[in-house]
C-alpha cells in the first residue's frame, strides 16, 4: 500500500512483485497447495502462541495475530487473528529491517514503538529471520540448477505479536488517559531481544522492570518467542518437501496473485470519486467531536484514499497512527474485493500498491510524537473503518452494510489481588452488535471489524483476578430495526473485590451506530458505575479508583438496521 502525506503519484514499493517467479511459473494447483501450507503456518504459530501464554488476554481472548514475510518482509500470509494487528505488522517489519539492518540467524527483533509500524505499546512484536541451512534441504532433484536460494541464504520471516496486559505507564493496563505518549507505558523502538541465539539480557531486565507484572509478561514474551520457533520449523520442514526455489517462488507469486484480484475488485467499482464523514466523540479531556473525514477516488483499477480534512492529532489519547490507518484500510479494501470477486484473497492480501494513501501529517489518522495513542489502536481505528464503509457504500450501495457497534468498549482494572498479594493488570474489550446488510440480520454478541477477540469466560476471569461476574446477556432490543435488525449489544457486570485503579476506553456512548437504506441506528452504549450509593453514568473515557463490592457495568452499542421495516414499506 502506497502511504503518503500529500497527493502525488504513486511510486514502485521497494521488493514490490513483478509477478515474475524463480525458477518459471508456478501451475494453480501448486500454488494453491502452498497457499494453504503458508497459510497452516501462520495458524499454528497463533496455536502454540496461545497455549505457551500465561495471561489470559492472550489464552482466552487470543489477543494475538502471527505472520509470514519474505525476504523482502513483504506479507505472504497473516493468520486468521486480529486485523489492526495484521495490517501494521508489515510496517514493524519493515521499521526493524531499515533500523537494525539483515537479521542474521538467531537474531529475534522487538519493537512496539507506534511512530514505527507499532500499534499502541501493549502490543509487542517479535520478529525472526528463517535461514536456509547450509547442508542441502529436500532430494536434489527438487532444485533447478540455478537454485535462487543459496545455502544458508534467507527464507523469510517470522513474525508475532500480542497485546500485553501491561507494559508501564501511569495506570495498570498502560491504557489510560494521557497527554503524551510517555505516559502510557515503556516504549521500544526495534532492538535485539537475542542476539545470535543469546538473550540480551539487560534488555530483558529491563523490559521487567518497568512493569506491573513481570512474571506475566516474561511469560508472554516467551511464548512469543515459542511461536516464532513453530513458524520457522514449518517453513524449514515446506522448503525440506517442497524445494528452496519453489518455496520462494510461490510467496511472490502469492503476492502477485493478490494484487491482480484486488485490482479486478477496483475495476468492479463505478469509477468516481466518494466522499464520507464521521468523528470520534471525544479524546477524554473534553475535545471533541474530532472528525475524520475521507475521500475515495476510484479509476480503473487504482484508488486514492484521502483522509485530507480529519482533525488534528488531539491531547488525548485518540490518534492513529500511519500503521492504523494503513491496517483499517487494508481491511476495508480486502472485504470490499472479496465481496466483489466472490472469492478470498491469499492469506497475505498482497502488496496493496494499487490503493494509494493520502495521510495529513499529524492528524488524528496519522500522528507525530508525542501524541498520546492508547486509544488511537481500539477506538479511532474502528471509526477509520466506519469511515470507509460508509464511503464504499456511496459506491456500491446494494453491497454494503450498515454499521456496527464502533467501538471495543475497552476495560482496564489494575490493583493488589488479596489472595495473592501481588500486582495484577487485567484488560479486556467487549463485543456488540454487528450492523445487518443487504443478506440478512446482524449478529449479536460478537467483536467486529478491527477487533477479532473472544470473550474472557467468566470461569478463568474469576480464577485470574479478584473479580466477581455478576451478569453477563445479551442486551436485548438495543440492535437498530429495518429490513433486516441490527445485532444485539451486551451487558458485562462485574463486581471488583478489592481497591482498584479502573479505566474505560468506549466510542459510541452518544450516538449509536447508524443503519443503512431507511433501517434505524443501533443504541448507543452505556457505562455505569454501581456503588452503595446508587448508579452513576460513566462518560466514555474515565480513569477512576473503585472499592471493594462496588460494579462497573457495560451496556455495548447494538449494530445498525439495514432497509426500510416492512411495517414502514
Amino acid at each position: 500500500m502506497q502511504t503518503t502525506d500529500s497527493p502525488g503519484s504513486p511510486s514502485p514499493e521497494p521488493g514490490a512483485s513483478t509477478g515474475a517467479t524463480p525458477g518459471g511459473p508456478i501451475d494453480p494447483v501448486t500454488l494453491e497447495i502452498f497457499r494453504h501450507l503458508f497459510a497452516a503456518l501462520a495458524e499454528e504459530m497463533g496455536a502454540a502462541l496461545r497455549r505457551a501464554s500465561f495471561s489470559p488476554n492472550i489464552k482466552e481472548r487470543r489477543d494475538y495475530s502471527c505472520a509470514l514475510f519474505d525476504a523482502a518482509g513483504r506479507p505472504v500470509a497473516l493468520g486468521d487473528h486480529m486485523p489492526v494487528h495484521l495490517g501494521a505488522m508489515p510496517m514493524s517489519v519493515e521499521a526493524a529491517l531499515a533500523e537494525l539492518g539483515a537479521l542474521a540467524p538467531g537474531d529475534v527483533a522487538m519493537v512496539n514503538d507506534p511512530f514505527r509500524g507499532g500499534t499502541h505499546l501493549p502490543d509487542i512484536t517479535l520478529i525472526q529471520g528463517v535461514f536456509q541451512p547450509a547442508t542441502a534441504l529436500g532430494p536434489p532433484e527438487a532444485e533447478p540448477a540455478a537454485c535462487p536460494v543459496p545455502a544458508g541464504s534467507l527464507l523469510g520471516y517470522v513474525a508475532s505479536r500480542a497485546h500485553h496486559s501491561d507494559v508501564g505507564g501511569m495506570s495498570p493496563g498502560s491504557m489510560p488517559l494521557a497527554r503524551e505518549i510517555v505516559q502510557e507505558g515503556l516504549r521500544i523502538p526495534p532492538v535485539r531481544l537475542y542476539v545470535r541465539g543469546a538473550r540480551n539480557e539487560d534488555l530483558w531486565r529491563t523490559v521487567l522492570a518497568n512493569v506491573r507484572t513481570p512474571e506475566e509478561r516474561g511469560g508472554d514474551l516467551d511464548a512469543q518467542l515459542a511461536a516464532l520457533h513453530a513458524g520457522s520449523t514449518r517453513l524449514l520442514e515446506i522448503a525440506a518437501g517442497r524445494g528452496k526455489a519453489a518455496t520462494v517462488a510461490a510467496m511472490d507469486a502469492l503476492i502477485a496473485y493478490a494484487d491482480r484480484l484486488v485490482r479486478t475488485g477496483l475495476a468492479r467499482i463505478p469509477s468516481g470519486t466518494y466522499e464520507a464523514e464521521d468523528a470520534i466523540e471525544d479524546d477524554g479531556f473534553g475535545n471533541g467531536p474530532l472528525p475524520i473525514q475521507v475521500r475515495l477516488s476510484v479509476h480503473g483499477e487504482h484508488a486514492v484514499v484521502d483522509f485530507s480534512g480529519s482533525a488534528p492529532q488531539a491531547p488525548g489519547g485518540v490518534n492513529a497512527v500511519a500503521a492504523i490507518t494503513s491496517s483499517a484500510t487494508r481491511y476495508v479494501v480486502r472485504c470490499v474485493v472479496e465481496a466483489l470477486l466472490g472469492e478470498t484473497l491469499p492469506a497475505g492480501g498482497g502488496s496493496m500498491r494499487d490503493v494509494r494513501l493520502v495521510l495529513p501529517e499529524r492528524s488524528i489518522v496519522n500522528a507525530g510524537p508525542p501524541a498520546s495513542v492508547a486509544a488511537g489502536n481500539v477506538e479511532t481505528s474502528q471509526r477509520i473503518t466506519d469511515v470507509l464503509l460508509r464511503a464504499f457504500t456511496r459506491a456500491l450501495p446494494e453491497l454494503m452494510p450498515a454499521l456496527s457497534q464502533g467501538t471495543m468498549n475497552n476495560l482496564t482494572v489494575g490493583g493488589v489481588d488479596p489472595r495473592t498479594a501481588r500486582a495484577f493488570a487485567y484488560y479486556e474489550t467487549v463485543g456488540g452488535g454487528m450492523g445487518a446488510g443487504p443478506t440478512g440480520p446482524g449478529l449479536s454478541g460478537v467483536h467486529v471489524h478491527m477487533s477479532n477477540s473472544l470473550n474472557t469466560p467468566i470461569e478463568a476471569l474469576e480464577h485470574a483476578y479478584p473479580f466477581r461476574v455478576r451478569e453477563y446477556a445479551l442486551r436485548q432490543g438495543s440492535g437498530g430495526a429495518g429490513r433486516h435488525v441490527g445485532g444485539d449489544g451486551l451487558v458485562r457486570e462485574l463486581e471488583l473485590l478489592t481497591e482498584a485503579q479502573v479505566t474505560l476506553l468506549c466510542e459510541r456512548r452518544v450516538t449509536g451506530p447508524a443503519g443503512a437504506h431507511g433501517g434505524t441506528s443501533g443504541a448507543p452504549g452505556k457505562n455505569v458505575l454501581r456503588t452503595a450509593d446508587g448508579d452513576r453514568e460513566l462518560p466514555g473515557k474515565v480513569t477512576l479508583w473503585v472499592d471493594p463490592g462496588d460494579r462497573i457495568r457495560i451496556e455495548s452499542p447494538g449494530g445498525g438496521g439495514w432497509g426500510a421495516s416492512p411495517t414502514n414499506d
